[in-house]
């Protein structure tokens, strides 16, 4: 009765705790952060630390990338890519709300977090050039033309990560009640961009549509990353240093 108590606890106090979901797609809003959620009431009941969690995180994330790199692309091995990679993400939210929970991260947690979510997303669009120079005939991707394309996706989404976090950095923090708060047009806008939108293409490995479907996506990533370059810069350039 105890262990129910402590868990309903927990989530009540995960709930209240919450980051701000500006900024955030549908899918980390109404799926990544709740599952997250449960997650990480579940490693706080076990005593686990938040980074503990981040590197169950990688582990699930990184055996996906394995998977996509050196398995043959079928129907059943896309669901367990797209499993691994889910999962993962559902624990990189998890290892924030525990650290909140148990009362606020540590520097080297919030690094170690931010390097392994970096070395994921190098990892996976890797594998995935890797997964196209193995099986161009079921991908459709003997030109050398393709090989390019998880180049440039990788090129998009770590530029993109690594901006956000400096321009997160530089600017000023806003005050209790200031901004605006969650657009959800923008939360609509932002799910081609969303990691957890991004793992659902792998669920296509064992079929021809996966590259163009990850090809869209990668147009949809170097688009938003002019977009985000230009919003960034502007707002940084009104900061005095």
């Amino acid at each position: 009765m105890s262990s129910t108590v402590t868990d309903t606890s927990a989530l009540t106090r995960l709930k209240s705790a919450q980051k701000s979901a500006k900024g955030v797609s549908l899918y980390s809003r109404f799926v990544n952060r709740p599952a997250g959620r449960y997650l990480a009431a579940g490693a706080y009941r076990m005593g686990l630390t938040p980074n503990q969690v981040t590197l169950i995180s990688a582990g699930f994330s990184f055996a996906a990338v394995l998977v996509v790199a050196f398995a043959q692309p079928t129907w059943a091995v896309g669901f367990l890519v797209w499993l691994g990679l889910a999962v993962g993400f559902a624990f990189d939210s998890a290892d924030g709300q525990l650290a909140r929970l148990r009362g606020g991260g540590s520097a080297a947690g919030e690094w170690l977090d931010h390097v392994v979510d970096c070395a994921k997303l190098t990892a996976l669009h890797t594998a995935v050039l890797i997964a196209f120079y193995r099986h161009p005939g079921h991908f459709g991707t003997a030109a050398d033309g393709w090989l390019l394309v998880p180049l440039g996706f990788q090129l998009a989404a770590v530029v993109t990560f690594f901006g956000g976090l400096l321009t997160e950095k530089l600017k000023p923090k806003a005050g209790p009640g200031q901004g605006a708060g969650p657009s959800t047009v923008r939360a609509v806008a932002l799910l081609p961009v969303d990691h957890g939108v991004f793992c659902l293409v792998f669920l296509l490995l064992g079929g021809g549509a996966f590259r163009w479907v990850y090809t869209g996506l990668a147009v949809a990533a170097a688009l938003f990353l002019v977009a985000f370059l230009a919003k960034w810069f502007r707002e940084l350039s009104a900061v005095l240093r």
